[in-house]
Formats: structure tokens, sequence, C-alpha cells
């Protein structure tokens, strides 16, 4: 691992002036370290430089640039937290939620590509695979040279993923896998999938099933109305030979497929949290600019209550976020815990590209500016992961004890 990028090599720092603005109300910038900082304002930078210009172009597209994909290697968007001798970041997850966070500034589609590869694909690799599992497979991913997806959600089990259908069979010298994914993100361009499936006795395991094995195949869906910057698709299984070596060994059941999300889930938190950054800031220029009635619009009581509004519930969500990553950092962060943050702060967020759109009028509507497309794109965050009403529905198993799924 001798030409492993360093973390100094992949987090630099930049030169150029940072033009990004940064609402922090409540000084949480005072509780991140000298590295935090470095790191959020080097994907900040990356962000301005290499999707800002043109997330537009490819939203109104339906374009997946794949390029970005290396270039998500080359700043250290994969796999922030996994070590740094299987190519990750050997970061925190502050920084961790600090990348997710600036990326989903950009685009929320864009963060998908990298929260998928870090935590739905290599977080499964390295936390319940084996030394040459990791070897192969994760330095190729951190880097950027494959692309990876991972594969839960089904055509008849979304929210209910222990009722799966896809299956493996034991066939001596390699397992034999049927059945199909959907709504995965990344699986038309992927090269790795990290595949859950029941084996003869209805126990869930991990595969990781590789392009160009015959009978896998990754029909992409179209027409989606969000994150129209991010590939969308299917993983289908038609008699798979899938190699015994591609067996996760060390862990199996639904609980590991749930701790991939929770660690999906967490960033999405922070990224959430990113887009209503942009919708706010987008909103708060608008109202100095846009004159109405002789005068700014900002200068009228209901916009300033939806301003003041909109900074109130980011500040809530950054401590928030905050805290659940130093939860995170000590081992000590829960399911329900990350539950809430994922739950409010995409629901924030929402709301806040709402009323952001609003204040811009009729140009809100326009690619001129970001708040349509962050708007979309909410409305899938705010599902995919486990929905709204399931990260209720989670919460309240907490507080009483009592499960209602499927109440």
């Amino acid at each position: 691992m001798a030409n492993t990028p360093s973390r100094e090599n992949k987090y630099r720092k930049q030169t150029k002036q940072d033009l990004f603005e940064h609402p922090d109300f409540y000084c949480v910038d005072d509780l991140l370290t000298d590295e935090h900082k470095l790191i959020r304002s080097s994907i900040r930078e990356f962000v301005k430089r290499e999707i800002s210009p043109y997330i537009e172009e490819w939203a109104q597209a339906s374009h997946f640039p794949y390029e970005i994909v290396r270039k998500f290697g080359e700043i250290g968007a994969f796999g922030p937290t996994i070590p740094i001798e299987y190519g990750g970041g050997g970061l925190d997850y502050i920084s961790y939620g600090l990348i997710m966070q600036e990326i989903e500034r950009g685009d929320s589609g864009m963060r998908s590509t990298a929260s998928v590869q870090g935590s739905l694909v290599m977080y499964p690799i390295y936390k319940f695979g084996n030394e040459e599992q990791r070897t192969k497979y994760l330095p190729r991913l951190a880097s950027g040279e494959w692309l990876g997806c991972f594969g839960l959600t089904e055509p008849d089990h979304g929210s209910n993923p222990g009722g799966m259908v896809t299956n493996f069979r034991d066939m001596g010298d390699h397992y034999l896998l049927n059945g199909a994914k959907m709504w995965i993100s990344n699986s038309p361009k992927a090269d790795v999938a990290v595949v859950w499936a029941k084996d003869e006795s209805q126990r869930i395991h991990g595969l990781i099933v590789e392009r160009g094995m015959e009978g896998f195949s990754t029909p992409e869906t179209h027409g989606k109305w969000s994150l129209r910057a991010s590939t969308t698709g299917e993983l289908v299984f038609d008699n798979v030979k899938v190699p015994k070596a591609n067996l996760l060994p060390n862990k199996s059941g639904l609980g590991a497929p749930l701790m991939c999300l929770d660690s999906a889930r967490y960033g999405i938190a922070w990224g959430a949290i990113g887009a209503a950054m942009d919708c706010y800031e987008s909103a708060r220029r608008y109202a100095a600019e846009r004159v109405q009635f002789g005068k700014p619009i900002g200068s009228f009581q209901l916009v300033q209550k939806k301003l003041a509004e909109m900074l109130t519930e980011i500040t809530k969500a950054q401590l928030l976020n905050w805290r659940l990553g130093m939860m995170m950092n000590a081992g000590k962060a829960t399911t329900p815990q990350i539950s809430l943050a994922k739950r409010n702060n995409v629901q924030v967020a929402l709301e806040i590209a709402r009323e952001a759109r609003q204040i811009h009028g009729g140009m809100g509507i326009t690619g001129e500016y970001p708040l349509m497309r962050h708007m979309m794109n909410l409305e899938s965050v705010v599902t995919y992961e486990g929905t709204h009403d399931i990260h209720l529905l989670i919460l309240g198993n907490n507080i009483t004890g009592i499960p209602a799924f499927g109440g």
C-alpha cells in the first residue's frame, strides 16, 4: 500500500479564496478542529470548481457525469472513515459529516454517489469482509477506479427489507444467486455491488457481485424528477454464479445491512443541511437584491420571518449533527438517535427549500437558482434510507418499547 495517498495529500490546503458563505450563527466552528476546517474548505472548493458550475445543466439533461467518480476519489470523498492502509481517509465522523454537507450543498445526487460508495459499499466490505476482500476492493473503490452500489431494496420490499426474496443456493464450488433489487443508486455504472440475499435457511448474507458475471444486469431507471444528476437503476440476478470467496463472512442477518444504513443515514443528516444552507444563502442574497414597492423585499416582515426561521432550523441541525458526530466517534450513537437526525434534518431542509423558492417568486422555478433542484432532490432524500414515517416508528419503538411496524 506504499502508493496510498496520505491524508495530507487528499485534503490539501486550498490557496484560492473560499467564496462560499457559511451560516454559523452559534459559532459551531469553534467546536471544530483545524483539520475539520481544512477538510471542509478543501471539499467546498472542489464543489465550487467541479460541481456548481455544471450541476444545473446535468440535472436538466438527466446526465450523470461519470468523470466525477475519479475526482471524488482524488479528493478523498470515498470512505473518509476507512483506514488509510485500505485507501480511505482515516478520518473521524465529524470530518465525514462535513464532507457530505459540502457535497450536498452542490447537489444531493452527487452526495448520494459519494455516500453510497463510502457507507454502503466500502463500509460493509471493511466491517464484515475478510482481509482478502478488503485489500482487493477497498483501494480501488477509494480511488474511484471502481464504482460500487448497495442492493437491499426490492420491488415488493422497501420499508420491510426482511421480507426480501432475493436468494442464493450453495452449489458446492459456488453460490447461485437469483432475484432483483430496485432504486439502486450508482447501479448502471457500478463495477461491484454489495447484495443482500437469503440462503437456504432464510438467513440474510452479504455477497459481492462483480460486473461481468453471467446473468447479472443493471437496467437504468429513467423518467426521474429527482436526483437527476445521479444514476439509478436495478440489479437483476438470473442464475448468477458468485464465487464463495465473495461472501462477506463476518456478519449475517438483517442487522448487517441495517448497520450500513446507520452510517449512510448519519451522512444524510449532514448532507441535507448542506442543501438547506445553499437554499438559505440564495434566498438571503435574493431578498437583499430584489426590489418591490420601491425597496428590497428583505425589508418586509414576512420575508424576514422566513429567513429567521431558516437560520434557526439550520443552527439547531448543526448542533444536532455535531453532537451526533461526537457520539459516532465514541461508538455510542444508537440507531434511534441517528434516525432522529436523519428525519429532522431532511424535513427541515425540504421546508427551507420550499420557503426559499417562495422568496424567489417565479424566478425560483428556473434553473438560474438551485431551489427547485434541491427541492426535488430532497423529495427522494426524505424517502430513501428509511422513509420519514419509518424513522418516526423507529423513534416510537424506542420511546414506548412497542414496535408499530406494519401496524
